[in-house]
């Protein structure tokens, strides 16, 4: 998730909406917690019935090492993500303490309304988000996806097969976090899948974006987008282009952790 974890652009796409929309600096998550009042209720968590078993995805690494304790696992996971990502430059973008804590909790948060800044695995990218004026028209610049850039070039370096690959052989790590996070009852690869098809149903607004600033953030002008979850919106943000790149990847994503391939559908356009 530095563009480097378990479903790839997800955790990426969720910093560049935050450092988008809001200031403040960036600190170690002391305690990684579900939001207030989450916490093993909501559609997601009210049955114990395992809807994605993770036996139905493709099969692990042929290592039959020992999985290190979830809390020193920081080094060897830090290590295979940047591996699988391939280059030296994704060690710059990915935060290496308590890696499994941050992407489950940044996943856990995908289909709400807001990811809080400090439980995400990836740094910042580099300059500044762009917006253009004219007048009292606010609207997103096409000279973000410059910043995106590097952070697209590790989603589509990683391989799929190998990233999930990767992430069933640590899965009992991702479904410990997941059970410490707050749900006791909870299964990980579920959580997993419904922010992926959350994210899948993001729309593409309508070039150019058009933005608002009320006080100090962004937002956007439609209410509608606004409205949408904080994964659809960090997908919006990315431009049409990228979005069909990042759903492409999920959708391989998916269909590897699921067996079962969702079939390419034309995004409503606002």
């Amino acid at each position: 998730m530095s563009g480097v974890v378990v479903i790839a652009a997800i955790a990426v796409g969720v910093f560049l909406w935050r450092k988008a929309t809001q200031a403040g600096g960036e600190r170690a998550p002391a305690a990684l917690q579900a939001p207030a009042g989450t916490a093993g209720t909501g559609p997601a968590h009210a049955s114990t019935a395992i809807q994605h078993p993770i036996a139905q995805a493709s099969p692990a690494s042929a290592s039959t090492a020992p999985l290190p304790a979830l809390d020193a696992s920081d080094a060897s996971v830090a290590d295979a993500l940047l591996a699988l990502a391939g280059g030296d430059a994704p060690g710059s973008m990915l935060h290496r303490d308590q890696v499994i804590r941050r992407i489950v909790a940044t996943v856990d948060a995908l289909p709400r309304q807001s990811v809080g800044t400090n439980i995400l695995p990836v740094k910042a990218p580099k300059g500044s988000f762009v917006v253009e004026q004219s007048g009292d028209s606010i609207t997103l610049s096409p000279r973000n996806t410059e910043r995106y850039a590097p952070y697209m070039r590790v989603l589509e370096h990683a391989d799929p097969k190998a990233l999930v690959a990767w992430y069933v052989q640590y899965y009992p790590l991702f479904q410990q976090a997941y059970r410490d996070l707050g749900y006791p009852k909870g299964y990980f690869n579920d959580r997993l899948v419904t922010a992926i098809d959350d994210m899948l149903a993001a729309p593409v607004p309508d070039a150019p974006v058009k933005l608002v600033q009320p006080k100090v953030f962004y937002r956007y002008a439609d209410q509608d987008l606004e409205a949408r979850s904080a994964g659809q919106k960090m997908l919006m943000r990315l431009g049409a282009d990228d979005e069909a790149r990042v759903k492409a990847r999920l959708r391989e994503i998916r269909a590897l952790l699921t067996g079962a391939a969702l079939p390419a559908r034309s995004a409503s356009v606002r």
